[in-house]
């Protein structure tokens, strides 16, 4: 999503929204009423990202909020270039191409999701800390907020595995599946372990380890499994980075560890882990 929000910013700050069409009257949920109308006319302040979710900031004190869902893209007509690693996807299916947002510098914006389970809202920015998309939501993984006092404070005395916690949005927001799991290789954790019974030595390098890995994944773009791309049709390229995540079966990269990584399925996603060096 960060990757998203960067891409999208260059086309959308400080640029005035000179029409907006919805195709459909819903995503996964009704889009607001008079959504359209709503935006068009309106400049976009300031782009950030909060969890999963893109905030657009807008000149008449709303937000205009996109979740992307698990299939959801946005595209920029005519852009070639993104910063990171990318190999170049096919083209999105038009047929399925449900938001167009027209800039007056003439920018075409295409919000594309064939199964629909992305969503959009537009709400006051004063009810944005109580909506119910982001109230109880922890802090940024990549924030001032998120620190090791922080992490060593949450974690304590929790009987839930260190993946679980980890992957709960009121512990850390935004953090997923794919990088808790590498983050965990890295900092030699097995990720079943409970997170109250980790020392706070080994809560420093995990700490360390989250970061890394978000930085690394974002330099690259991402990570492409199905259907994910940035917004000028390129997908990311940390997926040719991952240590552990859909490894199942090749050796462990650890140096001298000789380790297998094996797989399971925990909470209905898969974990990737090592468990010779992860303990």
């Amino acid at each position: 999503m960060e990757t998203v929000r960067r891409g999208l910013a260059p086309a959308l700050v400080g640029r005035m929204i000179k029409r907006a069409r919805t195709k459909r009257p819903d995503l996964r949920f009704p889009f607001p009423p008079r959504f359209a109308a709503r935006l068009t006319g309106r400049r976009v302040d300031t782009l950030e990202r909060r969890a999963k979710y893109i905030l657009a900031h807008l000149d008449d004190g709303h937000v205009w909020i996109t979740h992307l869902g698990m299939t959801g893209r946005w595209s920029i007509l005519g852009q070639k270039q993104q910063p990171g690693d990318f190999y170049y996807a096919e083209p999105p299916n038009p047929a399925h191409t449900h938001v167009i947002i027209e800039t007056e510098e003439g920018a075409r914006l295409e919000f594309n999701d064939p199964r629909r389970f992305g969503y959009m809202d537009l709400i006051p920015e004063a009810e944005l800390e109580t909506h119910a998309f982001f109230k109880g939501l922890g802090p940024e993984p990549l924030g001032n907020e998120f620190h090791e006092p922080y992490l060593k404070r949450v974690l304590a005395g929790k009987k839930t595995s260190i993946k679980a916690a980890l992957l709960d949005q009121r512990v850390v927001a935004g953090l997923g599946n794919i990088y808790v799991v590498e983050a965990l290789h890295r900092a030699g954790i097995a990720p079943t372990l409970a997170a109250g019974r980790i020392s706070a030595r080994r809560l420093d390098k995990l700490y360390h380890a989250i970061r890394a890995v978000l930085e690394e994944a974002i330099e690259a773009g991402g990570s492409t499994l199905s259907d994910y791309a940035a917004v000028d049709g390129a997908q990311g390229g940390f997926q040719h980075r991952f240590r552990v995540y859909d490894r199942e079966g090749e050796a462990c990269s650890t140096k001298d560890c000789g380790g297998t990584i094996k797989r399971a399925v925990h909470g209905g996603r898969s974990t990737f882990w090592c468990p010779r060096c992860q303990r």
